[in-house]
């Protein structure tokens, strides 16, 4: 899931697509997902879309990289590449130009994974200490899914963890912004098995925004009220 919204300072928001993926049926689902600055991420993405294309630039291409390992070198090459010819006077990843990723994804004979690429073109792989990433604005909308996500939940309790932690970062801070893109995808099926975009009148996601904060006053008032310690009198 990714949010839409892209801003240039308070009064300059626009909304884009942060999402895309590629796939081959029967045999690979590659998405990646983006933040950070919107001319380094397009730039990105374009590099990879032509040479997935383009017969003459088709290597190297993402489309024929043999495990998702190999994709995830390939990608932070291409981020590492873009954001050296974009900087001037020799900037590095930490410059104005920086962006971080989320690949995920399966390759026929391997199992589906994430990769959390860097600015710098380094990465790190899921684990089951680790069991999923957020890049962007991440602090507000982090603590319910370090507090709810189990391995074992279902697409549907998933999702419904996924808009309420989106929810909370909406809430608290004006560069995330809905709509939202959402995608699913089975193990296994090399092809994508949902995706839409979720707008501000979705009535299921009204539902839980709303449920959301009721569920949450609900709760602060069951908890124990805070008693103040009785002072003695001389």
């Amino acid at each position: 899931m990714s949010d839409t919204r892209t801003n240039a300072g308070v009064d300059n928001f626009s909304t884009t697509k942060k999402m895309f993926t590629w796939n081959v049926e029967g045999e690979r689902t590659i998405t990646i997902m983006t933040a950070g600055n919107l001319a380094t991420t397009q730039a990105l993405i374009s590099v990879l879309e032509e040479r997935s294309k383009t017969v003459s630039e088709r290597n190297p291409t993402i489309l024929e990289q043999p495990t998702m390992f190999q994709v995830a070198r390939l990608v932070g090459a291409t981020l590492q590449e873009v954001i050296r010819d974009s900087a001037m006077g020799g900037q590095t990843g930490t410059s104005r130009f920086t962006a971080s990723l989320i690949v995920g994804g399966q390759i026929k004979g391997g199992a589906p994974t994430l990769f959390l690429i860097y600015p710098e073109g380094n990465f790190i792989e899921v684990t089951e200490d680790a069991p999923f990433f957020q890049i962007g604005e991440a602090k507000y909308g982090k603590p319910i899914l370090v507090r709810a996500y189990q391995p074992d939940m279902s697409f549907e309790d998933a999702i419904k963890l996924m808009l309420v932690s989106f929810d909370s970062t909406i809430k608290a801070n004006l560069s995330v912004g809905l709509p939202l893109d959402l995608q699913v995808y089975a193990q296994d099926s090399f092809s994508i098995e949902e995706q839409t975009r979720i707008e501000a009148d979705n009535p299921y996601y009204q539902t839980i925004s709303d449920d959301w904060g009721d569920a949450l006053r609900t709760a602060l008032q069951r908890l124990p009220s805070y008693r103040k310690k009785e002072t003695k009198a001389d």
